[in-house]
């Protein structure tokens, strides 16, 4: 005779136990590799009145600037930072939002996919700061998930490569370029690998959505061996010291900071034909646990200043109209006037490059195009 717990079987209620004691352990394993990342930023005034936790997968480094800027709007408040790797700052949410505990207040990700999953599941709350009606729609979604950087796909090339003829600045150009110059072109043509890289994988994505000759030129990088690589640095290194002749869908603001320290061997193109962009996004949790400073940093990084900060800190263009059409020589992508920008919209459609059926049949084709002969 089965034994029974409060009328359930034993071997059910050991289950259960287990079943309920998950989302706890997840938040265990979770937050014992992020707290090893937290730093705390002390309240300058030496009298916190509180303090605002912060999840974002900006390096310290480059936040350090933005929280101190905010921090001298609120000497009065700490901020914990901590760092997070883009998939553990979702699942760190969702567990700690399941389980009923309070979460940060304040989430930051370059995965653009994942932070709208997080406002579509139910897990931000809306949030209307003063820069709100004025911002773009398309990087605004139910005033719940952000865009709040700009960062467009360019080409980079090495100088020294093209003292006789321009570099390629449209798609067409380079399908011709590749054609063209076999010889040049062999082995020295460099992008992101898209089955280690999300980036790559959604500028291919929106590649194909945009450009219907996106496989001519990937057959024609194949035949002339493309070289892929999971980051930007690995491509960029290469083209620098003449590996590589030209990189194709480059993060624009690590290119651009490299062609500011290698001014005579690394050059920069905003393509022509179309530039996609894709952003950082920013939200408030639904379960944070201050959601009104949450709230409030979120509105400092949407003002001029805020924005303005940004571009100068991270080097990235800022999303904000008033900011954006102003000079930032100290920062961002000059010379976004006039190029056709193709943003990354902030919407429910990016939940479709979650999909791992979508992306298996696009990494297939990838590989089908790049070992067509």
């Amino acid at each position: 005779m089965p034994q029974l717990v409060n009328g359930v079987r034993l071997g059910q209620a050991f289950a259960i136990m287990r079943l309920a004691l998950l989302p706890a352990l997840l938040i265990l394993a979770l937050t014992g590799i992020a707290r090893a990342e937290a730093v705390l930023f002390p309240a300058p005034s030496g009298r916190a009145a509180g303090e605002l936790l912060v999840y974002s997968s900006l390096d310290d480094d480059l936040a350090r600037p933005l929280i101190r800027a905010f921090q001298d709007r609120r000497p009065d408040l700490a901020v914990r930072y901590e760092n997070l790797l883009t998939g553990a700052l979702h699942d760190r949410i969702v567990a700690e939002t399941q389980a009923g505990r309070g979460t940060a207040d304040f989430a930051f990700s370059s995965a653009m996919d994942l932070q709208v999953k997080l406002a579509n599941d139910g897990f931000a709350r809306p949030v209307v700061t003063p820069d709100t009606p004025d911002w773009p729609d398309w990087a605004n979604w139910r005033d719940t998930a952000y865009a709040l950087t700009f960062e467009p796909a360019v080409f980079a090339y090495h100088k020294p490569s093209f003292r006789d003829h321009p570099p390629p600045s449209t798609r067409a150009e380079l399908l011709r370029w590749l054609a063209e110059h076999p010889a040049e072109a062999r082995g020295r043509i460099g992008t992101y690998d898209p089955a280690r890289s999300g980036v790559g994988y959604l500028f291919l994505a929106r590649d194909q959505e945009l450009y219907p000759r996106i496989w001519d030129i990937v057959r024609e990088m194949g035949r002339t061996g493309v070289r892929q690589y999971p980051t930007t640095a690995e491509i960029l290194t290469r083209i620098a010291d003449g590996r590589l002749a030209v990189g194709y869908n480059l993060l624009g603001s690590y290119a651009a900071d490299w062609a500011r320290q290698h001014p005579e061997e690394v050059g920069v193109i905003l393509p022509r034909d179309f530039t996609v962009v894709v952003s950082r996004v920013a939200l408030v949790p639904r379960a944070a646990r201050a959601p009104e400073r949450g709230a409030e940093f979120l509105a400092f990084l949407m003002s001029p200043d805020g924005q303005a900060l940004l571009s100068r800190t991270l080097r990235l263009s800022a999303v904000s109209l008033e900011v954006a059409g102003q000079a930032q020589p100290a920062g961002g992508m000059a010379g976004l006037e006039g190029v056709r920008l193709k943003p990354v919209p902030v919407s429910p459609g990016l939940l479709a490059y979650l999909d791992q059926a979508t992306r298996a049949r696009l990494l297939a084709r990838w590989n089908a195009a790049l070992s067509a002969k």
